[in-house]
């Protein structure tokens, strides 16, 4: 008997799971989880990150489709009416995507720290951009990009805007992904998510909630961010943190809350990027920090998911470029193994790695 096996004779033949699309929307979701050990881990431990960075644009896709499709079905969006949204980068290419997809003009707004690489592929994928001129004096950049989102729309009677940090839609667009960890992982014990507009984090938690009641969650934020209660500083890390309060940050979801530094999350991004052949951005690096450390703490048996909301191309003369990380003192500072804790976010202003379980609502996101 020959035992040889032959190629077969036409590409026809050949059998692959990828899948075909017929529109761009098609090819967002379903993105693998890859599980990440040493050097995060000691031997034997690890956690599962999913890989958000295998959408088209990133993780952001799902909420901006989401949104965009449920403002049509409402009447909310009319047909060939603009989309204007303030944006730092991710959202603002899967609202590309769904314009493109579901015929809509896009203008978006953002602000000098965009970078090149995604200003220009917005334009190419024919999104308007607007880029404001100063941060606002209180809100910061994001404040100042929400005011000029609302002279446009001023200057539109039918355009739209997304509203990313308070709609609900925001929310209820990563239902998909928590099935997805249901059907991949079996169980999930502990969730890590960075923590912007609130929509992800709240979105996946309360669906994975319904099959896992025990599941804690694991906020990652920014140094110098207001989200969780500390006071607004200057931050090099976009994409995630905040100068402002969005309403879709589910507080009382959270079991603790992390800040990380920008030169702990490039390290992070770098060690993912040489040991494991994934990364990202700052989002990225600041959630494998926190749970490469989880994994190394908690029970042997717990099973973790991060979430990675990009991938690295984007970062390649910041996050990648040594000359940038140089310039702002990122590789100057050895990377503490583990966080230092807080027993409050009033206790002190964090300038590090600092992680706090008194996890409130601050007054100024009373709603």
């Amino acid at each position: 008997m020959n035992s040889m096996r032959t190629a077969p004779s036409s590409p026809a033949q050949l059998v692959t799971s990828a899948a075909r699309c017929h529109s761009p929307a098609t090819a967002i979701g379903n993105t693998p989880v890859l599980w990440i050990g040493e050097p995060f881990c000691s031997a034997g431990r690890g956690f599962w990150a999913k890989l958000e960075g295998h959408n088209p644009g990133g993780i952001k896709d799902r909420a901006a489709l989401h949104m965009v499709a449920r403002a049509k079905e409402r009447g909310d969006l009319t047909p060939g009416a603009r989309i204007v949204e303030s944006t730092s980068g991710t959202l603002g290419l899967g609202l590309a995507l769904a314009g493109i997809t579901l015929r809509h003009p896009v203008t978006l707004v953002t602000d000098p720290g965009m970078e090149p690489i995604v200003r220009r592929m917005l334009a190419a994928y024919g999104a308007q951009v607007e880029i404001v001129a100063e941060p606002h004096p209180a809100g910061g950049w994001q404040q100042a990009r929400r005011d000029r989102v609302q002279e446009v729309l001023n200057g539109q009677p039918n355009a739209w805007c997304p509203d990313q940090y308070h709609n609900p839609d925001n929310v209820s667009a990563y239902r998909p992904l928590a099935l997805e960890l249901v059907a991949q992982l079996g169980r999930v014990d502990i969730l890590v998510c960075s923590v912007g507009t609130g929509g992800h984090s709240a979105g996946t938690t309360h669906v994975l909630r319904e099959y896992f009641p025990h599941v804690r969650l694991v906020g990652v934020d920014a140094v110098g961010s207001t989200i969780f209660g500390q006071p607004a500083g200057a931050r090099l890390m976009r994409g995630l943190g905040s100068s402002i309060y969005p309403r879709n940050v589910d507080y009382g979801a959270f079991t603790e809350v992390h800040w990380v530094a920008p030169g702990e999350a490039a390290w992070a991004c770098r060690r993912l990027a040489a040991t494991h052949h994934a990364s990202g951005g700052w989002s990225v690096g600041a959630v494998a920090l926190v749970a490469g450390w989880l994994a190394r703490t908690s029970e042997p048996d717990a099973r973790i998911a991060a979430i990675l909301p990009d991938g690295p191309h984007r970062y390649f003369d910041t996050i990648y470029n040594d000359e940038y990380c140089t310039e702002h003192g990122l590789l100057d500072e050895p990377i503490p193994l583990v966080p230092d804790t807080i027993g409050s976010p009033s206790d002190r202003v964090v300038q590090r790695w600092t992680r706090c379980t008194d996890v409130s609502a601050p007054a100024g996101a009373a709603r």
